[in-house]
């Protein structure tokens, strides 16, 4: 497992470099302990999060629950978990989308509270109704509650793969950048917003997100 922390000043930069970058136990622990060492740090804070070549992160580990099914309802559990932090976490954060975002990845992109996407390559696709998966109602929650609702349906029920500009129109995302711009893009977006207080954010965050946070598992 390899989700990696750097930094650019103090914009934290985590990078998921493991192939598809696919969603599992492992990858949910190494994620929330990052997330868990940089909630401790003091002081000015934004974070952003990326993948390596073609992936953002190609959704559910689907080969490994193969393996072993028993895991499959603890990881659901745990990624809405996650994605509830994500929503409230007491630092402005950056999803840094270089490449393929589908089904769980894709919802975890609607976690942050920024998303700049790739223009040229790579979807953001809700693929679940093309491969004979069923979103639960806390699944279907976090899609309703990020995205323009006519967008969250369309994704929903037709797996639509949007491209950087479809998803840029369609309220998925707030920029799109070439290929080699998409990190720093973010990485400025990110050094913005490094200055806001974090107590307060976190309390706005909570007024914004509180009830969805809560509904997915995570409450402060």
């Amino acid at each position: 497992m390899d989700i990696s922390l750097g930094h650019e000043g103090s914009v934290a930069i985590l990078t998921w470099n493991d192939g598809e970058n696919r969603i599992n136990a492992d990858s949910l622990e190494r994620l929330n302990a990052l997330l868990d060492e940089l909630e401790a740090t003091e002081g000015p804070l934004s974070v952003v999060l990326t993948g390596v070549g073609k992936f953002f992160s190609n959704g559910l580990d689907l080969e490994r629950f193969g393996a072993k099914p028993a895991e499959f309802a603890a990881t659901i559990e745990e990624l809405q978990r996650t994605i509830g932090r994500l929503l409230l976490f007491p630092a402005y954060t950056v999803a840094a989308i270089n490449g393929h975002c589908f089904a769980g990845g894709a919802l975890v992109s609607c976690a942050f509270d920024y998303r700049v996407m790739r223009e040229d390559r790579g979807y953001w696709c809700m693929n679940e109704a093309e491969i004979g998966l069923t979103l639960d109602e806390k699944l279907w929650s976090i899609l309703n509650h990020r995205l323009p609702r006519a967008t969250a349906i369309v994704a929903a029920t037709t797996a639509k793969r949007y491209g950087g500009p479809d998803a840029l129109r369609a309220g998925i995302v707030e920029a799109i950048a070439s290929e080699d711009e998409v990190v720093s893009h973010a990485v400025e977006e990110a050094e913005r917003y490094v200055a806001l207080d974090r107590t307060s954010l976190s309390k706005h965050k909570y007024l914004a997100h509180g009830a969805e946070a809560k509904l997915l598992g995570f409450a402060r």
